[in-house]
């Protein structure tokens, strides 16, 4: 049987869409050995604009152009959609009910290998968007059992801000390494078992070597899940 052709909505930003494009490739070689490599189409975004859309609240608009680009997918032959980022995913239900092919949820992956470790209780690091509104954690909590914690106000505007005034812009900083530190220790004292990384450009920041706690890798997880479902 082909691979599934999967269609991803990238650019949000570029900087992590040159992620999943690689983890989703050395998965598929990993599995199919040789030159192998995967069928995938993407869209992607100029963030500025999605930035902008953002920040301003504008989140019909921000829904809009996702579902464009949804369906542009759809016409272009993918078999099923991957969301590129965490903070978008607040119109996931949106995006799934405008199209016909299943969207793969950048929650559910993350939140299976949280279980399957046998762990409940989790930090939340992302964007304030992700750390703040329901359509994120609520996910976590009610579809899978999880208990989410985030970080005090303070230790959220620090995350946010590192996210988009550096990561998203390829800027990595040994300071904000360890602020990030800093706010996973926190997390890990109030009682957290395990660390997400809920913004898909922290991994290029932190990972397991930084935190007292296990790390799960939104963006690991959510790209090779996408490569076994292509294959699967």
């Amino acid at each position: 049987m082909p691979q599934k052709i999967i269609g991803l909505i990238g650019g949000m930003s570029w900087e992590s869409s040159l992620e999943y494009y690689r983890i989703i490739n050395q998965r598929v070689r990993e599995r199919l050995g040789g030159v192998s490599s995967a069928r995938c189409l993407m869209w992607s975004f100029d963030f500025a604009e999605i930035e902008a859309l953002q920040h301003a609240g504008d989140w019909d608009g921000a829904t809009r152009e996702m579902i464009e680009a949804a369906r542009s997918l759809e016409r272009g032959g993918a078999s099923f959609l991957v969301i590129c980022t965490n903070t978008m995913h607040k119109m996931a239900d949106e995006v799934q009910r405008a199209v016909g092919i299943p969207l793969l949820h950048i929650a559910d992956p993350t939140a299976r290998r949280i279980k399957e470790a046998g762990l409940r209780r989790v930090g939340l690091l992302g964007t304030a968007f992700t750390m703040e509104q329901d359509f994120y954690k609520g996910r976590l909590q009610r579809e899978h059992g999880l208990q989410v914690l985030t970080p005090d106000a303070q230790g959220r505007q620090t995350v946010h801000r590192i996210i988009y005034e550096e990561l998203v812009q390829g800027r990595v900083r040994p300071e904000s390494r360890e602020a990030y530190r800093h706010v996973m220790r926190a997390l890990a004292a109030q009682g957290a078992e395990a660390i997400i990384l809920g913004c898909t450009e922290i991994m290029l920041l932190v990972g397991q070597q930084d935190s007292p706690v296990p790390v799960f890798d939104t963006t690991t997880l959510h790209a090779v899940a996408a490569a076994d479902l292509a294959l699967d």
